[in-house]
């Protein structure tokens, strides 16, 4: 009992964390800085523990005795809590400064970020559709009340109400699927699913398989991808800069916990039942995203844009799994990393450049942005290189593997489309590179504070480039073959 409640204690302190934040929150002797610092200590907590706890190799259920096999301890949730918790860090610490800028940020606001942690965690570890779709809710109704955060802003008011309720209505997608799934197994437990899966053949399991494709509307809703995208830029551009930067990493990556598991272990013998499909939607994701984020003048509505076209990428690799690849899950699980390190880079410069301006950044506002910030311009270029795909950034090494896992799958077309793509970013990207470069500005040269926020940013810049051509010689610095080691190691505990 007491081992199983050690297990739980990187859950347990970050939903202790949230509670404490609410009741704190209105005292007059807590302002912003202590209140942020407190969240960030429950989440510095939650990650020591964790990585306490990652040394055990064993895959667990917790509290099996009381649940059943609903919560799973394996690998695959360890990793995906440590960027859980890794991602929060970085947003409030990055985001310290545009807190105290904007005055309608209070208490509450700390909370809901620890609420959407503890949701996205309990995701992770689902091992059962109801208690994911509880945990789904969760982590996804307290992104729909920070959208929404800046309560006299028409526009952010305006994208919470489109995030709310289409983000509803899908969700009762998910749980229409899990009770066509339950009718037809009789039991909502993956492995359960698993075992009904194995044994029947496709024709036998048409009431399975709509409700599969229920639950996957609301993953490919929850992704942004075409054509379940409408509110992906208008809901990006609507919420604040901190926030937009929380939902394009940290809470993007958690509907991939969950699909890589289903993919992988529930609907894995059945994949190739909407192989098609998924195909016609990776083409359109990756069309439709890359059109959008060319049309954009703004530099944050770019990549929200840009971020519907990385998770084309991905629904490659995922495309990739029912058709026999090997390399499809860590290719996923590697790409998810590199674009979680890249997408927390640049949407953190966005924010700490935004503390300082009351206006959205267009592209014109970067013009000579080297001359008046050029370490910072230096980072943000590193960044848009990774997303771009660029050689010697982890992004690169990400997209290699992706189309690598498409060839030998034998999808050369998704694989031709990917690339292709991945040359037209290059023009959205790099024209904030050239803005910053190319073009000269009236403003002067300003120095650069070095506080934790500027020290993060280039941090996370460095472990994009070591990430992409670094060794595994220096102890605890995971270079390139580090992370492709963890990203197979997390998807073999899956099987």
């Amino acid at each position: 009992m007491i081992e199983q409640l050690i297990l739980t204690l990187p859950m347990a302190i970050i939903v202790l964390g949230a509670f404490v934040l609410l009741l704190i929150s209105h005292s007059k002797r807590f302002n912003l800085d202590r209140l942020n610092l407190i969240a960030v200590f429950f989440l510095i907590l939650s990650s020591c523990v964790q990585f306490i706890i990652f040394k055990s190799n064993d895959i667990e259920f917790l509290f099996s005795d009381v649940f059943g096999e609903t919560f799973i301890l394996d690998t695959f949730s360890r990793i995906f809590d440590l960027m859980f918790t890794i991602g929060a860090i970085l947003t409030l610490l990055i985001n310290n400064d545009y807190f105290k800028s904007r005055r309608y940020f209070n208490g509450e606001y700390f909370a809901l970020i620890l609420f959407s942690v503890f949701g996205m965690m309990m995701l992770s570890h689902a091992h059962e559709l109801v208690t994911a779709f509880i945990a789904l809710e969760i982590a996804s109704l307290s992104v729909y009340a920070l959208v929404g955060y800046h309560k006299n802003n028409r526009v952010s008011s305006e994208a919470m109400l489109k995030y709310m309720v289409l983000g509803s209505m899908t969700g009762a997608f998910f749980m229409l699927g899990t009770a066509l799934i339950y009718g037809a197994v009789g039991s909502t437990n993956l492995s359960d699913i698993a075992l009904y899966t194995a044994n029947h053949n496709i024709d036998e399991m048409s009431l399975l398989m709509v409700g599969a494709s229920f639950i996957s509307i609301t993953i490919m809703f929850k992704i942004g991808a075409v054509p379940f995208h409408s509110w992906v830029i208008d809901v990006y551009h609507g919420a604040p800069y901190p926030i937009t930067m929380f939902m394009a990493s940290t809470f993007k990556i958690a509907i991939f916990a969950i699909a890589l598991r289903l993919y992988i272990v529930n609907f894995g013998e059945v994949n190739v039942f909407w192989s098609e499909l998924l195909q016609a939607i990776t083409i359109l994701t990756l069309i439709g995203g890359s059109w959008m984020a060319i049309s954009q003048t703004l530099v944050k509505r770019m990549l929200a844009g840009s971020s519907i076209v990385h998770s084309g990428y991905l629904l490659i690799g995922i495309s990739s799994l029912g058709l026999g690849s090997e390399m499809a899950g860590p290719a996923v699980m590697f790409y998810l990393i590199a674009y979680f390190i890249s997408a927390v880079g640049s949407f953190g410069i966005l924010s700490f450049i935004a503390s300082q301006s009351k206006t959205q950044m267009r592209f014109e506002d970067f013009k000579g942005f080297a001359n008046r910030r050029p370490y910072m311009a230096l980072m943000m270029s590193i960044f848009m290189l990774s997303l771009a795909g660029f050689p010697s950034t982890i992004g690169f090494l990400g997209k290699f593997y992706i189309f690598t896992s498409a060839i030998e799958s034998g999808q050369i077309l998704l694989a031709g489309l990917g690339i292709l793509t991945a040359f037209i970013s290059v023009y959205y990207y790099f024209k904030l590179i050239a803005m910053m470069y190319f073009y000269e500005s009236d403003e002067q040269k300003k120095k650069l504070p070095i506080d934790i926020s500027t020290i993060l940013i280039f941090a996370m810049g460095l472990v994009v480039v070591w990430g992409g051509m670094g060794t595994t010689l220096i102890p605890f610095i995971p270079g390139a073959d580090g992370f492709i080691d963890i990203a197979q190691e997390t998807i073999n505990s899956l099987k």
